[in-house]
């Protein structure tokens, strides 16, 4: 397994997120992008916004916003010239969101879902080879009972960990979307005994 002191500074492994407005700094799609660079390592303003194609403006005032939330932190500082650059870090390697907090979030439900499905039918028109290589969905349903459920879900939070903390490297930055939830479709009832 991949070295967890990725991204190079100390962070928490979780961060139950405590109040809506970390909901409201999280769930922008400029923010959600900045938090995934942090888990690569720490960055400056300058290095996300040469990587997001962004005014450095524009991603200092999300960087403010998730700092503010408790999100992000400053984990050093290097001083260049007579100008002190600020690396910023995250504050835990998973945000837990916490149904708790009641919130009425700006983005739809499903957000992670659609957000993968556009990704994944852009990738799907790439390089063949890359694809057929790396690529796989599937969907699959079983009735099982809710405490088999919950061992599965934990086992699916431990291998989307293991994906995140791989150590970094090449040139293709991969996604892997992770769901198990209840449905309303119908099974066929239990056999009776003796059928």
């Amino acid at each position: 397994m991949a070295d967890l002191g990725v991204p190079g500074y100390e962070l928490e492994e979780t961060l139950a997120f405590q109040s809506p407005e970390q909901f409201r700094a999280l769930f922008e799609e400029t923010r959600l992008r900045i938090v995934d660079l942090l888990l690569e390592r720490a960055a400056t303003v300058t290095e996300l916004a040469a990587v997001l194609e962004k005014p450095k403006g524009t991603v200092g005032h999300h960087v403010g916003v998730l700092e503010q939330a408790g999100l992000i932190r400053v984990v050093r500082t290097q001083k260049f010239r007579a100008i002190e650059a600020k690396y910023y870090g995250r504050t835990a390697r998973t945000y837990l969101l916490s149904p708790q907090v009641d919130v009425d979030l700006l983005v739809s439900p499903d957000y992670f879902l659609t957000s993968a499905a556009s990704e994944y039918a852009k990738a799907a028109q790439g390089d063949e080879e890359l694809i057929h290589h790396t690529m796989i969905s599937t969907l699959r349903y079983a009735r099982i009972p809710n405490d088999r459920a919950r061992e599965w879900a934990l086992r699916l939070g431990e291998l989307s960990q293991e994906f995140v903390s791989e150590e970094r490297g090449g040139d293709t930055t991969f996604g892997l979307l992770v769901a198990i939830y209840p449905t309303d479709r119908p099974h066929l009832p239990d056999p009776k005994e003796g059928q």
